[in-house]
């Protein structure tokens, strides 16, 4: 049995062990968690960036400063007091590292005595707490799906940084200390001893329950960049829905609420000059505060002292300045802070910035880069996938070796800031750190990693003589039958244009030339165990020869270059043989239906929903728009593969404009930003990055208790919720659309509502030939569209004051 005697010896073993694995390159330094390659310099130059020392000293190494995307910043205190209880508010300002340990939150009032600790506390705590809206405590009143929260726990990817949290871990770990002190400690088993050294570092949540509300904590997970925007606690693209079950089930049961701490205004004013004399604001944003200039150089400094003595941890004298913070700092990280000190300044290669970006956000705990990184042994076994055939494939996050060789750096950055997956079998999660803190990620993959391949020369349709139409003809045909259960047999493990696969449901083939660059794609099809080692991709040219040799005469590369042809035709390829042809019409019961995909009445990334009124709408998630409303049933489904998407209205449709709605202008006149259309004459995006230009990003959606969804979306930093359900009055049917806008500032903001010929019946209702719309009380502006004079656009000046407000619309069908 494990006991405290042995678990001694283990960690006095563990302790001789790193100073040996410290010397030894690429093992990791232990002054930084995780199985990074960086050097001690360098994992004391992020722990800097961590702790944020250059909010306070001058002559800080430049990789820890916040020019570098990597300091974390502390968390904005706006409301703080809404989130987080008083009662941890208190505990926490007392001694941080024991309310919350592993905070890198130092301690403001280690100096103090008692009783100046105990005032200094109670005021800042009335302060923090007067900076929020007053709000009485809640505890939810829905039901918590405890059970749902624990699966989502242990498979979207918060194991990796936290670790399992396993009901009764805590007690178990803990164990009874009077018991087992005594029992001999020659007994220990080597491979307990093996396993204490390699256990993986994790962030603690056992204060979480003391910390939040269920309320509050599930507001946080559902929007955590609002609050710490260094992304260190990413944006796992949760719903209200998963964001409460997580919460419920990591706060448990709560304590019976008590009354809310109503601030003293004497204390207000006396916390507000803490505030201001700890120099709080030099890590926390609060309005209306700023830091004070702190000028003291930690390159003339004695480094025994201050923030980087070894003060109450036994391991040093007490030298330090009595007005320090307590940063409660380990001996490896203050060596290797001292050593990025006293290194001479060094501009950081691409390759080691990458190294570092790739540690301070935790991405090598569940990704592979070169020798570092990857999913630890302790927490493999929570990474899951629905397609188990797929093997480690279908529940491991991809290698990020050669990734900037791999991915088109347009996909990337799908990928990394808009949440773009391909992998819907797997059930982790990419997390969203946000674009303020990675940006500089795809250009450092795409310097870092280059690869050449043979050219492919892809026939231009515009472009054809004789000989290029005849050579096109043929690429399309092999193409088809490489892909189909003819040849290559593709279709068998891939879905293609939406449709499934016979045997595992791998990546769809059709993103295939929008994410990939072909030289990679021409490398990895001869030999996928190069690029992911486990992998159950099989290559049809083994050792570079064609294993079917009755297509293009067993031409490696032609073959190759056929498929990559025949996968940017897009939805316009024809499905290869083997591919399953179905037609569907989707009906609508007592609840409502979804079906997301391909449309001409919603774009690329449309979403359909029949209400049971028989009233249905498609909205385009690619832009934010309602895009097109019906009257009868709702979607016929076409698997036929040839191009004009994959559902359509199954009744006649009233088209609405799919532009973005929502836009910044800086003049009534000035033009509309409008969704690019590509013509023959000119096939290339002029705008490829429409509609993240005007600032708009997809969030996703949940759904009520009937399915009806309500979609979430961002303007710049306006956060909104889109709803829309059916409404009866008087025999006539409508949809009332409710968005529910929360600003964090004050702004104006235009709002596209109606596109066409269109007359006023009155202030608030328009209407055209198959529709009448009525918009809330506001500034309106018809205005010409084009040259015609009776095409117009209804625009309508939004006013949206600081926090949540509501507009709400009616489209009421027409009868012709």
């Amino acid at each position: 049995m494990f006991n405290i005697g042995k678990f001694t010896m283990i960690k006095n073993l563990a302790r001789i062990l790193s100073v040996v694995a410290s010397s030894v390159a690429m093992a990791g330094d232990p002054a930084f968690p995780g199985h990074h390659p960086l050097s001690q310099i360098q994992a004391g130059s992020l722990l800097m960036a961590e702790f944020r020392c250059a909010a306070c000293h001058t002559g800080v190494p430049q990789e820890s400063r916040i020019e570098q995307g990597l300091e974390k910043i502390a968390p904005d205190l706006t409301e703080v007091g809404a989130r987080v209880t008083p009662e941890f508010l208190r505990s926490f300002l007392a001694s941080p590292s024991t309310a919350h340990p592993g905070t890198t939150m130092p301690d403001l009032l280690d100096s103090k005595s008692a009783s100046e600790k105990q005032a200094i506390v109670e005021s800042l705590t009335h302060f923090l707490v007067a900076q929020s809206r007053p709000s009485n405590p809640v505890v939810a009143t829905e039901p918590i799906d405890g059970q749902l929260g624990y699966e989502l726990f242990h498979s979207i990817g918060c194991v990796a940084c936290h670790g399992p949290n396993e009901v009764g871990q805590e007690s178990l770990e803990s164990g009874d200390e009077e018991k087992h002190v005594e029992e001999d400690e020659e007994d220990v088993d080597p491979a307990i001893a093996a396993r204490q050294l390699i256990e993986p570092s994790v962030v603690g949540l056992s204060h979480v329950s003391a910390k939040y509300t269920i309320k509050s904590l599930s507001e946080f997970l559902f929007q955590p960049l609002k609050v710490r925007s260094s992304g260190r606690m990413p944006d796992m693209k949760l719903t209200p829905a998963e964001s409460l079950a997580i919460a419920g089930y990591l706060v448990g049961e709560e304590k019976p609420v008590s009354e809310a701490l109503v601030p003293n205004a004497e204390l207000v004013e006396a916390g507000k000059e803490h505030f201001r004399t700890l120099n709080c604001a030099a890590c926390h944003t609060l309005p209306g505060f700023h830091a004070t200039p702190v000028h003291r150089s930690l390159k003339t400094g004695d480094l025994t002292l201050g923030c980087l003595s070894m003060v109450d941890q036994g391991l040093a004298d007490s030298k330090a300045s009595s007005c320090s913070p307590r940063f409660r700092l380990g001996a490896n990280q203050v060596s290797a802070m001292a050593a990025a000190v006293r290194a001479e300044p060094l501009v950081a290669s691409d390759k080691d910035q990458l190294a570092m970006t790739l540690t301070a956000f935790r991405c090598v705990n569940c990704h592979v880069r070169d020798d570092y990184g990857g999913v630890h042994d302790a927490h493999n076994a929570f990474f899951k996938g629905s397609q188990l055939n797929l093997g480690e494939d279908g529940r491991i996050p991809p290698p990020l070796t050669w990734m900037g060789a791999k991915l088109q750096s347009s996909w990337m950055k799908k990928v990394l800031f808009d949440g773009e997956s391909v992998r819907h079998y797997m059930a982790t999660r990419m997390p969203q750190y946000g674009e303020n803190n990675i940006a500089h990620l795809p250009d450092l993959f795409r310097r870092l990693d280059t690869m050449t391949g043979p050219e492919m020369k892809l026939p231009n349709p515009e472009r054809l003589n004789e000989v290029e139409e005849q050579r096109e003809k043929l690429m399309r045909a092999a193409g088809r039958d490489l892909l189909g259960d003819k040849g290559a047999n593709c279709v068998a493990c891939h879905a293609f244009n939406g449709k499934a696969a016979s045997t595992h449901q791998g990546i769809d083939l059709l993103t295939s030339y929008e994410r990939l660059k072909p030289a990679w794609f021409y490398r990895y099809l001869q030999n996928p165990g190069a690029f992911r080692p486990r992998t159950v991709m099989p290559s049809a040219w083994p050792d570079g020869e064609a294993a079917v040799t009755t297509i293009l005469d067993g031409d490696t590369h032609r073959q190759i270059e056929a498929i990559w042809y025949y996968l940017s035709l897009g939805t316009s390829a024809a499905d290869p043989s083997g591919v399953r042809a179905v037609g569907t019409k989707l009906n609508v019961g007592d609840t409502a239906v979804i079906h997301r995909g391909r449309s001409r009445v919603a774009g690329f990334r449309g979403i359909a929903v029949g209400l049971p009124e028989k009233l249905s709408y498609a909205f385009n998630a690619e832009t934010g728009t309602l895009s097109a409303i019906w009257e009868g049933e709702f979607v016929n489904v076409n698997w036929s593969g040839q191009g004009s998407g994959d559902f359509n209205p199954a009744s006649q449709s009233i088209q609405l404009a799919q532009d973005v709605s929502f836009a910044v202008l800086d003049h009534e006149s000035t033009p509309w930003p409008l969704l690019p259309v590509m013509t023959k004459e000119a096939p290339a995006n002029p705008n490829p990055w429409y509609p993240k230009n005007v600032g708009y990003q997809f969030r996703g959606y949940f759904l009520d208790d009937v399915s009806i969804p309500t979609f979430q979306y961002r303007i710049g930093k306006l956060e909104i919720e889109d709803r829309t359900v059916a409404v009866v009055e008087e025999s006539q049917r409508m949809l009332r659309r409710t968005l529910t806008l929360d600003a964090v500032t004050p702004q104006t903001l235009w709002f596209r509502a109606l596109v066409g010929e269109i007359s006023r019946e009155n202030e608030q209702v328009f209407r055209n030939e198959r529709l009448r719309l009525t918009v809330p009380p506001s500034e309106t502006h018809i205005r010409p569209l084009s040259d015609e004079p009776q095409q117009v656009e209804l625009l309508l000046r939004l006013k949206i004051p600081q926090g949540k407000s509501t507009l709400e619309l009616r489209y009421e069908p027409l009868k012709k």
